[in-house]
């Protein structure tokens, strides 16, 4: 009789033995293995995901055959057979990320593990026709592919993100903040015509939540509200080890959460909303109005990192203005992150975006504290507050993500059976 070790392992999602459920258990398979360091057995996979042994060892086949798994050696745990490692195969497969910002766009080839082999950055193209700006960046896609060598028949796919509201059963981008005429524009369908691969199309902070998810160890936490820093500002919703879209997938549209009742108005009618209090071109106007900093260049374009950058800086220095206006918007991001933790009842708060790194010494000095007098749980749990896992300048890695977790991680909607089964 075969020996099985005792293994701790973490508590990952369990499969099914129904019929019909291949697919869902194949995911239950590959995120297993990808979410352990060191790789699994077919006795710990089974073990982990509560499959009956000939069922794992079917899928393993499959994945095997298939060379998105590889088996990498053999280890001794105790009496009994030498246990066979299974890892995720970097060469089995690989995704395409792309970024649209209004300022910059981004490009990543990712590997199976996430590993990024590619990474492109360039000006967003706000003169051409949305459509024509789209198809070029497909034609730039099939020029990446072509000159990494990657065998396009292992490209699984194109994943976008996307400043929202997106339409995501049909892959388009509404209407954009700070992308004029861009509205409902087919990104989808576009670039799936541009470069022949499956398209998925996400809103950026979405994206964001799924890169931190994918990129996170099996003991980090499942349930996290991630807070998006970038040309606008958006929450991204991680419950039960799963990314939260909405209805139309346009879920964390907190502009409109109310944080000052006395500031300024917002277009929406009302007054102290996060669009109009804590977005960093709002900062920067304080800051300039306060003489934290050097009036506009109109010489110059404007430039809005170059600017929280510079804000940043004066505050880093010593500059009383700068710093006061960086813990005023501390403060006031608190207050509408309190809201989401409150309702949601998590304990993580994962900030990330474009503009994080410029904020993240102010914030996460004062954000704990903050949210801990704000939040209802304090003497149930402690909220933490911590800065994503993915480096600055990867947003295109996240927007890679979208493809890998469709393709690895399993979802509870895929249990739903069809009505003719």
């Amino acid at each position: 009789m075969l020996a099985v070790p005792d293994i701790a392992l973490p508590q990952r999602r369990r499969g099914t033995n129904l019929p019909k459920m291949g697919d869902f258990n194949q995911a239950v398979i590959l995120d297993s293995i990808r979410r352990s360091d060191e790789g699994l057995s077919r006795v710990e996979l089974a073990a982990s995901a509560g499959l009956a042994a000939q069922t794992v060892s079917n899928i393993c086949r499959r994945l095997l055959d298939a060379e998105l798994i590889v088996e990498a050696g053999k280890e001794t745990s105790g009496p009994g057979k030498p246990r066979t490692i299974l890892r995720l195969n970097p060469r089995g497969m690989y995704a395409v990320g792309l970024h649209i910002d209004p300022a910059l766009t981004s490009y990543a080839l990712v590997d199976a593990v996430g590993t990024v082999l590619v990474s492109v950055d360039e000006a967003t193209d706000l003169i051409s026709s949305p459509g024509d700006a789209v198809a070029a960046m497909g034609a730039k896609i099939r020029s990446i592919i072509a000159e990494s060598g990657v065998d396009e028949q292992r490209i699984a796919g194109v994943g976008v993100a996307t400043p929202g509201p997106v339409d995501a059963a049909s892959g388009t981008v509404v209407d954009p903040p700070h992308m004029p005429g861009w509205t409902r524009v087919p990104l989808q369908e576009i670039l799936r015509q541009t470069t022949g691969l499956p398209v998925v199309v996400d809103k950026d902070v979405t994206a964001a939540a799924v890169a931190e998810l994918w990129a996170g160890s099996a003991a980090s936490s499942t349930d996290f509200v991630f807070v998006y820093i970038g040309t606008g500002i958006g929450a991204g919703l991680v419950l039960n080890d799963e990314v939260v879209r909405g209805a139309s997938g346009n879920v964390g549209e907190i502009g409109h959460i109310i944080t000052d009742p006395a500031g300024p108005e917002c277009d929406c009618g009302r007054r102290g909303c996060v669009k109009v209090t804590c977005m960093p071109e709002t900062l920067v106007a304080q800051a300039r109005e306060a003489g934290a900093l050097a009036p506009a260049d109109p010489k110059k374009p404007a430039s809005l990192p170059d600017d929280v950058a510079a804000l940043a800086q004066a505050a880093a220095d010593g500059n009383p203005a700068a710093r006061q206006i960086l813990a005023n918007s501390a403060q006031l991001m608190a207050g509408a992150v309190s809201v989401l933790t409150n309702l949601l009842d998590v304990a993580r708060v994962v900030f990330g975006g474009p503009f994080w790194p410029q904020l993240a010494p102010t914030y996460l000095a004062q954000m704990p504290a903050l949210l801990a007098r704000l939040s209802v749980t304090t003497s149930v749990h402690s909220v933490d507050v911590v800065g994503t896992i993915v480096n600055s300048g990867e947003e295109a890695f996240g927007a890679a993500c979208l493809v890998m977790e469709k393709t690895f991680s399993p979802k509870a909607a895929h249990l739903l059976l069809d009505s003719k089964l």
